[in-house]
């Protein structure tokens, strides 16, 4: 067991990159399925939802490799030529929810697929009845079974499809079911997050024809065969949010690099009306953090509105904020796991359902407290090094699987934070 042990009240200060978006690597591992030639996607963070999936298209038959770039880059190999199988290890698929992104692209490479509910953060429940129903409108017979999921398709067909939430998962597994599907698909309704974009660009560059990610209706007409790609990933917006958050509450300036300031724009607005300071570039953003933030509230909505992934940090900045705010869980119903964490440590927070209310308080102070989902971790980070004394985190495991590196970038920002291995 991993515990950072944070010491606050510094100032963070100095410039740091971001790395490649977990949301957007995590369905391109699953979509080289369909290329059954070598895929380069570079830029590729070193987290443990990725590791996750590189072992499962392992065991799948396929050649994962990390490596380095001339430049320095992260990047991963993924050869899924002599790929046989379409049955995915029930231990890894409950290890993380996004292992369901590799039902569209096995079913359009195989004609078939066996998995089993996949798992995840504790953050509510997270049905995946719109992924199943857009394979379906596609051609896909499934049945759910003991715990399994069994889906086969002689040949998935073009459809319209309609989703009754953009949900950004549902919207990207079909895309790649359908990609290989014969006639057209229009997936109306479709999630406009800019992992999608990515997505979408990451597809056509295998030889899709894909149009209209980021609008309502995404067009696929499908093709034949598509082939291997080098692609670059677009940097993780969540991260940068995260970056600027940390340097918002700490009364810090930070300039956050490799970035698309496009892509943060609710948490940038937000930002501003709690008195930071941002300027920003091509590919750069500066965050000069206020002595103290204003409170202000904060409704979660599908992109472009405020992220859900981007929530518990919020509520962490407006535990030290002057007022009170009401921060709004519009997403998932239990994504709050940190509130009572962050009480611990001094923070005012009443919980009513999907709404927490948000008495600011002038100090928060360091206690041991114990991480329950990936971006609540991030919360008590961020609660941490704007904290009195000494803070201790348990469960930094889940921080992994999102960020590449946390403890270490804000370390290089001047934070007092150290990682230390429990042996139980």
């Amino acid at each position: 067991m991993e515990k950072y042990v944070i010491t606050g009240r510094r100032k963070l200060s100095g410039t740091i990159r971001m790395s490649g978006a977990k949301n957007a690597v995590l369905p391109m591992l699953a979509s080289t399925v369909l290329a059954g030639e070598p895929c380069r996607i570079i830029d590729s963070p070193r987290l443990r939802d990725v590791q996750v999936m590189s072992d499962i298209l392992s065991q799948l038959g396929s050649v994962v490799r990390r490596y380095e770039t001339d430049d320095g880059r992260k990047a991963l190999l993924v050869d899924t030529t002599s790929m046989a199988e379409y049955e995915v290890p029930e231990p890894l698929m409950r290890e993380m929810r996004s292992s369901i992104f590799l039902m569209g692209p096995l079913l359009g490479r195989f004609g078939k697929v066996r998995l089993s509910y996949p798992g995840g953060c504790a953050i509510g429940p997270r049905p995946i009845d719109l992924h199943l129903r857009g394979l379906r409108s596609l051609g896909a017979v499934i049945r759910e079974m003991h715990g399994y999921i069994l889906a086969e398709a002689r040949d998935l067909k073009g459809s319209e499809i309609h989703l009754d939430f953009p949900s950004v998962g549902a919207t990207e597994n079909i895309m790649m079911a359908a990609v290989l599907a014969t006639g057209s698909t229009a997936i109306r309704n479709a999630a406009k997050e800019p992992e999608i974009i990515d997505m979408q660009n990451f597809l056509n560059g295998m030889g899709a024809r894909i149009r209209g990610a980021g609008t309502d209706v995404i067009r696929i007409d499908g093709v034949k065969r598509l082939s291997g790609v080098d692609y670059h990933v677009i940097p993780d917006r969540i991260e940068t949010g995260t970056f600027m958050i940390a340097a918002a509450m700490t009364g810090g300036e930070v300039c956050i690099e490799n970035c698309i300031p496009e892509h943060v724009e609710s948490v940038t607005a937000k930002l501003r009306e709690v008195g930071a300071e941002i300027k920003e570039e091509k590919d750069r953003i500066l965050v000069r953090g206020p002595s103290r933030p204003r409170a202000v509230d904060f409704k979660t909505l599908p992109y472009p509105g405020f992220p859900t992934d981007m929530q518990p940090q919020a509520m962490a900045l407006m535990c030290v904020a002057d007022g009170i705010s009401v921060i709004t869980e519009t997403i998932f119903e239990s994504r709050f796991n940190q509130a009572e964490e962050l009480r611990r440590m001094g923070a005012g927070i009443k919980i009513e359902g999907r709404t927490a209310v948000v008495r600011g308080v002038e100090t928060l102070f360091g206690a041991t407290v114990e991480a329950y989902d990936l971006r609540g971790g991030a919360s008590l980070t961020l609660a941490g090094l704007a904290a009195e004394g000494i803070t201790t985190i348990e469960g930094v495991q889940h921080m992994d699987r999102g960020y590449d590196g946390l403890d270490r970038k804000l370390a290089a920002l001047g934070a007092c934070i150290e990682r230390i291995r429990e042996d139980r």
